[in-house]
């Protein structure tokens, strides 16, 4: 009679899982950048930016890296105190490498993260940062003053492969115990991090100018990549609060095209968390593509052949999470995709709201479903309806070249690209004559940090699809407001978190 019983409630709980996991897939596989609603009530899963670009190794300039940046956590306010914002640890953080025509994934990279309350030095305070077994500055990352230390394991996947008829894919660890640094509490803190006034000093020029946490957490894999992970500055720079409010006169600026730069950046201030990687080119896959703005012995949209990947990155949540008082908290059921980004913009300004959701839990290779957004674009209307510009909103093939799928396409056999705030850098990309290789250095070529995309989207929106004329046009905001790296990881330095003022 015990083992019926027991059978039995073993058969009721295998039926509740297999109801929780249904339930879990038709509700919780929703998500990604904030442009969907669902993804917005999870901010640590919430990606904001990818970059993709080709530049050289942190500390070896004779080495061609593909260098592939990830922003997530959009306005983490810099004096969040006294957390301070970590990676999830019950997330999956991927960066995938993929055919650029089919948006097929071909190579992942996996980041996952430790505890956000065990690996305390000290229970007995209410600081995470400043006092551990002893009070002070942090000097180094993990001394006794980092009473909270997040490490990381990366893990890079395989295509799927067939095992007793059964697709799997092949996983192997890279790296494992893997340093974050800490944000950027303020001078009295994390001194390293800032001048003498107590503002981040960004804009290093080579790994020696690095600040001390950053230098110490960018790993060299023993595979050959070198990776990065923790809080940064939020690099991208738009008006968006002007554009979403029915696209306000201001964004067009007293030229009437968006192109004095004196606009509002309504993500000044603001920080980020970053997970980013190195690859080797040489140890990549090359595809041929197609790609528009490519080839520019041609007339605009410029198309031509490219060779090289697509770059996407992903974050994915448990199918079933069980929380309990005795036993904590407990994931059932494998990963679930909760949200995606390749591209800037798309999701954001052209797939409607009804598919927002629809979009970020399915994968590029399905891409062609929302095609339609990007061929009849509601932002050109919108545009015609605000300033009677009489922008094309149907038929948008070039559009469609761009986005579809949404990858972001790099051409892997160009030299590296100069970088934001080089002599040869202009924000627009090829629209500016910025070009390597006789390729566009940024977007839609990959994309660079301090890339324009707003003005190059605009701009494309407003003078295709023919392109007989090209007209410049903007949201009137043309840079960011901190001094990027140009050394491995990139990104800016964060922000301080008592200088933390966004109209200053």
């Amino acid at each position: 009679m015990k083992a019926y019983v027991q059978k039995s409630v073993r058969k009721m709980y295998r039926m509740m899982m297999v109801m929780l996991a249904l339930l879990a897939s038709q509700t919780a596989m929703a998500a990604s950048h904030s442009d969907a609603p669902l993804i917005k009530q999870d901010p640590q899963a919430n990606l904001t930016d990818v970059y993709a670009f080709i530049g050289t190794k942190y500390n070896d300039p004779t080495q061609k890296m593909l260098n592939i940046i990830v922003h997530v956590r959009p306005f983490s306010e810099p004096g969040d105190g006294v957390i301070y914002d970590r990676f999830a640890d019950d997330a999956l953080y991927s960066i995938h490498i993929a055919d650029p025509s089919t948006g097929r994934t071909v190579q992942r990279y996996n980041f996952q993260f430790s505890s956000v309350t065990g690996g305390l030095k000290n229970q007995n305070t209410i600081l995470s940062y400043g006092l551990g077994t002893e009070a002070g500055a942090i000097m180094e990352v993990g001394d006794g003053r980092q009473n909270y230390v997040q490490t990381y394991t990366v893990t890079k996947v395989g295509p799927k492969t067939k095992r007793n008829g059964h697709p799997k894919e092949m996983g192997r660890l890279l790296g494992k115990g893997l340093l974050t640094p800490p944000p950027n509490l303020g001078p009295n803190t994390t001194p390293e991090y800032n001048d003498a006034a107590g503002f981040a000093i960004s804009g290093a020029a080579d790994v020696t100018e690095l600040d001390a946490y950053t230098r110490q957490t960018v790993h060299e894999l023993p595979s050959g990549e070198v990776v990065f992970a923790g809080p940064r500055e939020d690099g991208f720079f738009s008006d968006i609060p002007g554009i979403f409010d029915l696209l306000d006169d201001r964004i067009l600026g007293s030229d009437g095209l968006g192109q004095t730069g004196d606009g509002v950046d309504g993500f000044k201030g603001f920080n980020v968390l970053a997970y980013a990687i190195q690859i080797p080119v040489a140890s990549l896959p090359s595809y041929a593509y197609t790609a528009p703005f490519s080839d520019f012995s041609k007339p605009l949209p410029a198309i031509g052949t490219a060779n090289g990947v697509g770059v996407y990155a992903s974050v994915s949540r448990s199918r079933v999470t069980l929380r309990s008082i005795k036993n904590g908290t407990i994931h059932r059921g494998g990963w679930v995709q909760v949200n995606r980004m390749g591209n800037p913009l798309f999701n954001e300004a052209l797939v409607a709201l009804r598919d927002k959701d629809r979009f970020n839990r399915t994968a590029p290779s399905g891409d062609k479903g929302f095609e339609t957004y990007a061929l009849n674009p509601e932002l050109a209307s919108l545009l015609n309806f605000r300033f009677n510009l009489g922008l094309v909103d149907q038929d948008r093939g070039d559009l469609a070249a761009v986005f579809i799928p949404d990858v972001l396409r790099v051409d892997t056999t160009t030299d590296p690209v100069p970088l934001a705030g080089m002599g040869d850098f202009h924000r627009l990309g090829f629209i500016g004559g910025d070009l390597t290789s006789g390729k566009s250095s940024g977007w839609p070529n990959g994309r660079r940090l301090g890339d324009d995309v707003i003005d190059i989207a605009l701009t494309a929106l407003a003078s295709g699809p023919d392109y007989t004329t090209v007209t410049v046009v903007g949201d009137n905001v043309n840079g960011n407001d901190q001094d990027y790296h140009w050394v491995f990881p990139y990104s800016a330095t964060p922000n301080a978190g008592t200088n933390n003022r966004k109209d200053s």
